[in-house]
């Protein structure tokens, strides 16, 4: 059976003005119990962590891990958990979402974020 996940291009806006996150690929189908690999840029965000996100249609984007490429692990949300999901860096910029195992409930779309410290307003 085929499973089929979902990665959107998102913008995160920052006060100086627009941060672009790119994703892909697009649309990703891959048979059960094979391994998903996402990536996500960062654009010109350097120095942050990019937040995975998984979403059903229809529902509330669940947390499904952060990770910087200076972590000695992803930090995760509730439900999710290695070694199904993972996630690695290529460069300062660019990082990937791995799923293992893959199997019907994960099919949804994944979105990563990220914001830029440098550009945040104090809280």
């Amino acid at each position: 059976m085929l499973v089929t996940l979902c990665t959107l291009t998102t913008a995160l806006t920052c006060v100086s003005g627009v941060t672009v996150v790119t994703q892909k690929p697009p649309v990703l189908s891959v048979r059960e119990g094979e391994t998903a690999t996402m990536d996500c840029n960062l654009g010109t965000v350097t120095n942050s962590a990019a937040r995975w996100y998984k979403q059903i249609p229809g529902g509330v984007p669940q947390y499904v891990l952060r990770f910087h490429r200076s972590y000695s692990s992803s930090y995760y949300g509730s439900g999710f958990s290695s070694p199904k999901f993972t996630s690695t860096h290529q460069s300062t910029t660019d990082y990937r979402l791995i799923v293992k195992n893959v199997e019907e409930g994960d099919s949804a779309v994944y979105y990563c974020k990220t914001w830029d410290s440098n550009d945040a307003v104090s809280q």
